[in-house]
């Protein structure tokens, strides 16, 4: 089921823009045309309107929208155009339509004004139920010519009242300005600003002096033989940055071209530049996830619609993407969560014309890693080395494993083209030389990896044994260097402040509110610590 409600004044391209998504199914396509040659110029229009139709399509003449709906076949797209002959013809039947300047409603018009109301929730219902999808084209009311009567301003009010009413069950909306689709956010989409505010809100801001650091999971360090490394480095940081051994160092690692990799200024820059160069029509976050991609997005001003996983196991159902949608962000390993969907997830998003962009900062941390208790029981799908796939940008960072937080090192994998065109839009020199010698030594290095990440695994099992059997607290399994925790109360982080314990508030995530909270993994001693804090607040403020 997919509901699209396209609005637009007189001449504004609507009709062809509502074609445009009915042609776009894929399938079947019947035509309800809601509008009666009432004179010659009216004829003209609607024969413009069929000549432009595929012959393909079934038109079905008829203001019996509900009728019209039951009767068409179930795999079959629905194009209604339009809602404003509707609306008319609903009037005429009603007898609201009349000369008087000045006219309030008497009790049969306000009864056949509930008539058309009730009607158009009907087949809203009835459209919103179909498996295939419907596209309902409407004018903007006001937007045109509009005589001064008390029969247009019914009409106004009328119009205006079945338009929200659509609107609030449509799944997109968007407004027809000039040919072009200006898609509109949701009814319950936060305001900009508001989003952008707790979006930007990120774990190393909610750690005070002095308290345990259990809310920014990047693991300390770097190990030694890496800051030896870095630090023979600074000798030759007179010299310009030269990124094309790193690039290529990062790209072989996954089996790919250098021309399919692009080094970045920390992982987050990718979310960034591909805001700012693709300007998707319609983005989808997948939530609860990190926030920093929706925040580029939203600054780039692009539209954004959330898609959220499922609370019990975390899992999303692809299905839930819009059609439309041509830019699609999720995170693997997924922050906070720690859910890691299965590769055939992301396969059934991928597809030309829309760029899928995987967030895998913390895939560094899955196996292969030993023998570590809660290791995955086979070695995860490396989607980094995914080029077959249409439209897949794999975003990958190596200051969570390697402790580099403050060095900002990362590097993306897509198409030649998407590379580019990314490559093209940044200043000269964008990644310094430091920076470029972690990558190419981090990316070489899988023992040490290896390694680190089955460290990780081992006190992320421990943790979540020792948390599991307290009361009243939820642990999820986790396939990253966290966890997340559900409890019964709201302020059990600000509680463990005052153990001194800084845990990773769950509100500035979508999807999420104050009784969620993600915890960094940490050693064994910290573990058993912050459990019996965990224990001790809980006795205390029952």
């Amino acid at each position: 089921m997919t509901l699209h409600l396209v609005l637009g004044g007189i001449r504004s391209g609507k009709s062809a823009r509502a074609e445009h998504l009915a042609a776009g199914s894929g399938g079947p396509v019947v035509y309800i045309a809601t509008g009666s040659a009432a004179d010659e110029e009216m004829r003209e229009r609607i024969a413009a309107h069929r000549e432009r139709r595929p012959g393909s399509w079934r038109t079905v003449e008829t203001t019996d929208i509900a009728a019209a709906l039951r009767a068409a076949p179930p795999d079959a797209c629905v194009l209604i155009d339009d809602l404003d002959g509707w609306v008319t013809d609903r009037m005429f039947e009603g007898r609201l339509w009349t000369e008087d300047p000045v006219a309030r409603l008497d009790e049969a018009q306000r009864a056949a004004w509930k008539r058309i109301l009730a009607e158009a929730a009907d087949w809203r219902d009835l459209a919103r139920s179909r498996a295939a999808r419907v596209v309902v084209a409407a004018g903007q009311p006001g937007g045109g010519l509009v005589p001064v009567s008390a029969s247009s301003r019914r009409w106004l009010d009328l119009h205006g009242a079945v338009v929200q009413s659509i609107s609030e069950a449509a799944d997109t909306c968007e407004l027809v300005v000039a040919g072009r689709a200006v898609p509109l956010p949701a009814p319950e989409a936060p305001p900009q600003a508001e989003a952008g505010d707790r979006l930007r809100d990120h774990g190393d801001t909610q750690v005070p002096e002095g308290a345990v650091d259990l809310a920014v999971n990047v693991l300390e360090g770097p190990p030694q033989w890496l800051a030896d490394r870095l630090a023979a480095a600074v000798r030759d940081l007179a010299a310009y940055p030269d990124q094309r051994a790193a690039r290529a160092a990062a790209a072989s690692r996954h089996g790919r071209a250098a021309s399919e990799c692009m080094v970045l200024d920390g992982a987050a820059e990718g979310f960034w530049m591909l805001a700012q160069v693709l300007r998707p029509r319609l983005a989808v976050c997948v939530h609860p996830t990190f926030t920093e991609g929706e925040a580029a997005l939203r600054s780039a001003g692009v539209p954004v619609r959330r898609v959220f996983r499922e609370s019990e196991h975390w899992t999303f159902d692809p299905a839930d993407v819009p059609d439309e949608a041509d830019f699609v962000l999720l995170t693997r390993p997924d922050n906070p969560t720690g859910a890691l969907d299965p590769v055939a997830a992301v396969e059934r998003l991928c597809r030309p014309g829309r760029t899928v962009v995987v967030d895998e900062a913390f895939a560094d941390f899955l196996p292969p890693f030993g023998d570590a208790p809660d290791a995955a029981p086979a070695v995860a799908d490396d989607l980094a080395g995914r080029g077959d796939l249409p439209g897949l940008v794999v975003i990958r960072s190596l200051t969570k494993l390697w402790g580099l937080a403050g060095l900002r090192v990362g590097y993306l994998l897509a198409d030649p083209d998407t590379v580019a065109r990314l490559d093209a839009a940044r200043q000269p020199w964008p990644v310094g030389s430091l920076a470029l010698e972690a990558i190419e030594a981090c990316v070489a290095a899988e023992a040490e990896r290896a390694e680190r990440a089955g460290l990780v695994a081992e006190r992320r099992a421990f943790l979540i044994e020792a948390l599991s059997g307290i009361a009243g607290l939820r642990v999820w399994p986790a396939a990253a260097n966290f966890v997340l925790i559900r409890t019964e109360r709201t302020d059990l982080r600000e509680r463990l402040l005052q153990e001194g314990f800084a845990l990773r508030r769950g509100e500035t995530f979508p999807g999420l509110d104050a009784h969620y909270l993600r915890i960094a993994v940490r050693d064994g001693a910290t573990a058993e610590e912050l459990r019996s804090a965990i224990i001790r607040t809980l006795e205390q403020h029952r």
